[in-house]
């Protein structure tokens, strides 16, 4: 029997598990070891690691997990829980099953883009989600922001701070005069033809045979949780102008007693420094339940 089962080994999962083995509880981590930033080659914005390969990151954390005596790493996918707080089970798709007190879901989240050529195979190299992390890369060059929901009209007012902005509207979205005119005012030329595909680093062909060059693509993706595992033991959903995530409470307790959530799959916005910071919130909250259930 574990104190708390985690199922999700990217930097949410290990924050919590760090906090948990620190305190000396059994932890078991169950990893599938699809990282959301695995396309990328360096890692910004997380202080003492600005850009360091999130690989090397990832490794490093591990490497220091691995020193805690009660806590154990599996390599696999997790299936599916079942029971109830203080005795859950958690199956793994190679029917491994394994218990624990408290379950604490860190699968992080899909990334959904637009059916646009060429765009998924330059995801997390040229083009990117947060300015805050690959925008001072750019070097103030020309930035493209493509239209996929209504949180880009927010990206092509914010990344004027990075950059010379286009806004391309690719059918997308229609903007009312209001927002015309704010765009204007922050320099972003708006381009409404729509896009054929992108093609060398980040350049755009546009439908009339025209195409623009970018130093960078920004594009608001709409998240999803990488796993069905939350929806199916029966915790609430909710939606932020990301996407789905996983309700939880201030203590990061899903709607079912027992099963907690955190990082990206749980917050918005989503970075690696945000992840970390909201698992370890996790790890010392969930090893606050296991105090007071003890008690």
């Amino acid at each position: 029997m574990h104190d708390v089962i985690v199922i999700g080994g990217s930097y949410a999962g290990m924050a919590a598990a760090l906090q948990l083995a620190r305190a000396r509880r059994k932890v078991l981590v169950i990893d599938a070891g699809h990282r959301r930033n695995r396309f990328a080659s360096h890692s910004h914005g997380f202080l003492g690691q600005d850009g360091v390969d999130p690989a090397r990151i990832w490794a490093d954390a591990r490497a220091q997990l691995d020193v805690y005596p009660t806590l154990h790493w599996v390599e696999g996918n997790a299936n599916a829980i079942s029971g109830r707080k203080g005795q859950f089970e958690v199956l793994t798709t190679r029917n491994e099953e394994f218990s624990g007190q408290r379950v604490l879901l860190a699968t992080g989240v899909s990334d959904q883009l637009p059916d646009i050529a060429g765009l998924h195979e330059r995801w997390g190299v040229s083009v990117f989600h947060c300015p805050y992390c690959h925008g001072f890369e750019l070097d103030q060059g020309h930035i493209g922001v493509i239209a996929s929901a209504p949180m880009s009209m927010h990206q092509a007012q914010l990344l004027p701070e990075w950059g010379k902005v286009t806004f391309l509207t690719n059918n997308v979205l229609t903007l009312d005069a209001a927002q015309r005119s704010d765009l204007g005012r922050r320099g972003v030329t708006i381009e409404e033809t729509q896009i054929m595909q992108v093609t060398g680093n980040a350049d755009v062909e546009l439908r009339d045979g025209r195409c623009l060059s970018f130093a960078g693509l920004f594009i608001a993706t709409r998240t999803t949780p990488a796993s069905p595992l939350a929806e199916a033991a029966g915790c609430t959903l909710t939606e932020s102008p990301m996407g789905t995530q996983i309700m939880t409470s201030e203590s990061k307790e899903t709607s079912i007693p027992g099963i907690f959530a955190c990082g990206d799959v749980a917050r918005a916005p989503h970075s690696v420094s945000l992840a970390v910071g909201d698992g370890a919130w996790a790890g010392a909250q969930l090893h606050r339940s296991l105090v007071w259930a003890d008690g």
